[in-house]
């Protein structure tokens, strides 16, 4: 029984890395150092050209609960998809290799898990850190943001506007993973598309206000330079999930805001045959056509019945503006208007 117990609380820890050599043995140390002892690290090698494999290994040598592997294929979802059907626990997590866990991550985040029972995701507060002593401030916001959401557990309320499940500091039940097709679908950003995907799998979020994760910020980091991690790639995702999980064919369909990010969205719609009204604040251009799309002024709004609306309005002044504005006319957030930037 007392083993059938432990069993169940084993804790794989999902983590592919390449050329990460230089922050390698902090990681791997921040995961030994774990309060909750019962875990596997499945860490895999995605074709390093330095010297992280051989660091991982003299690691893997000595600690039998670090199972080492290298990528038969190319990218971070191949490796991850390598590591989790060579994992054996049934509560899954991922960290990032150049990170750091605090003490108590698994233990705190399997407590909840446990707790609420499958059909949730436990989460942590992150904190970014960098040995230059500087972030930029777009990391400094997304941390902001994302632990504000975190704290409350209401993360998938913005869920289109970034990823806004941590990448590194979550874990779910092997079960829930599973049915949510875990890393099959070859599509990137990755761990926003899984983020998507949690959110389709209607999974809960549970609230959090402890930091658990300590990520790092450095020049080469793969989200800096990756190009899957371009914001080119984030719209035609946000577009994907927003027509497959919340367009309601039957409701008029509203875009709010005409600069860069509010073009892109109107050639995803126009692409997909979605008819939509264009809105903007911009006296200048209410009037004018754009893809052959009229721009009206956000009073034509009114005119329409159960509107949804998609805000692609990047300044947070404004922003805020117009959330209280659909708020003020009883729209509420996923269900009526869409935050996507």
């Amino acid at each position: 029984m007392y083993l059938s117990t432990m069993q169940q609380a084993l804790v794989s820890v999902l983590t592919p890395f390449k050329n990460t050599a230089d922050f390698l043995p902090a990681c791997i140390k921040s995961i030994q150092s774990q309060t909750h002892t019962f875990w596997e690290l499945i860490i895999v090698d995605d074709n390093s050209t330095d010297n992280s494999y051989e660091i991982v290994n003299s690691y893997a040598e000595r600690d039998p609960r670090i199972k080492l592997f290298k990528n038969n294929g190319t990218g971070i979802i191949s490796a991850l998809r390598l590591a989790f059907n060579e994992s054996k626990g049934a509560f899954i997590t991922r960290m990032d290799s150049d990170d750091i866990m605090s003490p108590d991550k698994l233990q705190f985040m399997l407590h909840d898990l446990k707790i609420h029972g499958k059909g949730h995701i436990a989460l942590g507060l992150v904190q970014y850190f960098s040995n230059s002593g500087h972030l930029g401030n777009g990391f400094q916001r997304y941390e902001t943001w994302l632990n504000k959401l975190t704290i409350k557990g209401d993360n998938f309320k913005e869920i289109y506007k970034e990823c806004a499940i941590p990448s590194p500091c979550w874990m779910v039940y092997r079960t829930d993973l599973e049915a949510c097709k875990a890393f099959q679908p070859e599509r990137y950003p990755e761990d926003y598309d899984l983020a998507f995907r949690f959110y389709k799998g209607q999974l809960k979020c549970i609230p959090s206000n402890k930091v658990l994760h300590q990520w790092r910020d450095y020049p080469d980091r793969a989200s800096r330079t990756d190009e899957h991690y371009s914001k080119n790639h984030f719209i035609p995702l946000k577009i994907r999930y927003f027509l497959k999980l919340d367009y309601d064919n039957k409701r008029p369909l509203a875009l709010w805001g005409a600069g860069h990010k509010g073009k892109m969205v109107a050639r995803k719609l126009i692409a997909n045959r979605i008819p939509f009204t264009w809105l903007c604040n911009n006296e200048k251009k209410i009037g004018k056509h754009i893809y052959g799309q009229e721009l009206h002024s956000f009073e034509y709004l009114k005119t329409f019945k159960q509107p949804q609306c998609i805000i692609t309005v990047a300044n947070p002044e404004e922003q805020t503006k117009i959330v209280r504005h659909l708020q003020s006319s009883g729209m509420k957030p996923i269900e009526d208007y869409y935050l996507f930037c």
